[in-house]
C-alpha cells in the first residue's frame, strides 16, 4: 500500500518524481523505506559531522473509522528523529479518500501521536497541487509556512526549539528558490 501511495503522489507532483517509477533513486528509497519499517530505524549519514547515525522513523497507518476492521487503510504518516524532536517525513492519503475530510483526520490522528506532539518541522515539494491543502490543514497544529528552497517549501511549528527554528531559517535562506 505505501509503495502504491508513493508512487501515485510521485506522479502526481507531492514526492520526489523519480519515486514514480522504476529508477536507481526509487529503488534506494524503497529499500531504506522497507528497513525502516522494519526496524522503525534507518541509517544516513549526517551531512554536518560525515559520521553514519541510525535515525528512528515511527510510522503510523491510517485507517478513517479507526478500526481495523478488516479494511484497508486509507493512508499513513512517517516520522523522521531530529533534534530532540522530529520532522513529518512521508504522509499520504489515498485518492479516492481526499476532499471528504480524511485529509484534515489523517493529519489529526498524526499530530495526536507521541512523535506528533513533538514534530517541528514538515517540508512539502514546490511542484505539489495540493500544497494549499497542505498549509491549510497544517495551520490548526501551529504550523507556518517559513519559505521556500529550490524544490521545498518548508513549515515549522510555532513552538519550535530555537535552535531547530534558527537552523531551518538558515536553510532557507540560504537556498532561495531559483524562480
Amino acid at each position: 500500500m505505501l509503495r502504491a501511495l508513493i508512487r501515485q503522489a510521485a506522479a502526481e507532483g507531492s514526492f520526489e518524481s523519480g519515486l514514480g517509477g522504476d529508477t536507481a533513486q526509487a529503488v534506494e528509497f524503497f529499500d531504506k523505506l522497507k528497513r525502516a519499517l522494519v526496524h522503525g530505524y534507518f541509517i544516513e549519514e549526517n551531512p554536518r559531522s560525515g559520521r553514519v547515525d541510525s535515525v528512528s522513523v515511527p510510522g503510523y497507518v491510517f485507517w478513517p473509522d479507526d478500526r481495523h476492521s478488516g479494511n484497508p487503510p486509507a493512508g499513513f504518516g512517517l516520522f523522521r528523529a531530529i533534534d530532540g524532536g522530529y520532522e513529518l517525513w512521508l504522509a499520504s492519503l489515498e485518492t479516492g479518500r481526499r476532499g471528504g475530510g480524511y485529509g484534515r483526520a489523517l493529519i489529526d490522528s498524526l499530530f495526536a501521536t507521541p512523535p506528533g506532539k513533538k514534530t517541528w518541522i514538515v517540508r512539502i515539494p514546490r511542484g505539489s497541487r495540493y500544497k494549499q491543502t497542505v498549509e491549510h490543514l497544517l495551520e490548526p497544529h501551529g504550523f507556518e509556512p517559513v519559505g521556500d528552497t529550490p524544490n521545498l517549501r518548508w513549515f515549522l511549528r510555532k513552538n519550535a526549539p530555537p535552535a531547530v527554528s534558527t537552523r531551518v531559517r538558515d536553510i532557507v535562506a540560504g537556498h532561495p528558490p531559483l524562480n
